[in-house]
């Protein structure tokens, strides 16, 4: 990679930190592209010339997070044995979902998310939607289920049931 190019990417890299960062401490609506800028150490027209709003600077530290984050969950329904496939499923699916990062995130969208659900809208197309699916499928390729929506909803809540003590502060 040339110089150049290796100096845009640590720029968006950096921007796209200060910006998880700052998302997560002060909010998507308390904070501005300006505080963004300064604590990524570039001007607010350099944020501007990586993201043209605050929406897809947001959608971008979520993909950029949804990268990092170890998806092998998703690769557990690969396997073989039904049972083990969902116990991997489960238990990849839990180490991701109780992870501080994405509570944060859900803090985030329970107290912004009525009043800016674009960002909500952005959170739910970029990972739930993806795993709903591929678990439908997997109902239906092992275990024949025509429509597995509700199986599908009443897995992941109870999943998800564990995520609301750690939530909430109660653990």
């Amino acid at each position: 990679m040339r110089k150049r190019e290796q100096k845009k990417k640590q720029k968006r890299e950096s921007i796209l930190e200060a910006a998880q960062a700052l998302f997560q401490s002060s909010g998507f609506i308390g904070t501005s592209m300006d505080k963004i800028a300064a604590n990524a150490g570039v001007t607010k027209q350099t944020v501007y010339r990586y993201f043209d709003s605050k929406e897809a600077l947001f959608k971008a530290t979520l993909e950029a997070k949804r990268l990092q984050v170890n998806n092998d969950f998703i690769e557990a329904l690969n396997l073989e044995n039904p049972v083990e496939a969902l116990e991997g499923f489960a238990i990849g699916f839990l180490e991701r979902h109780l992870s501080k990062a994405h509570l944060a995130n859900i803090r985030l969208l329970v107290s912004e998310g009525p009043r800016v659900p674009e960002i909500t809208r952005t959170f739910y197309a970029m990972g739930p939607r993806r795993t709903k699916s591929r678990l439908s499928r997997f109902f239906k390729e092992r275990f024949k289920v025509d429509n597995a929506e509700f199986e599908v909803d009443a897995f992941l809540a109870i999943l998800l049931s564990l995520r609301m003590p750690l939530l909430t502060g109660l653990n």
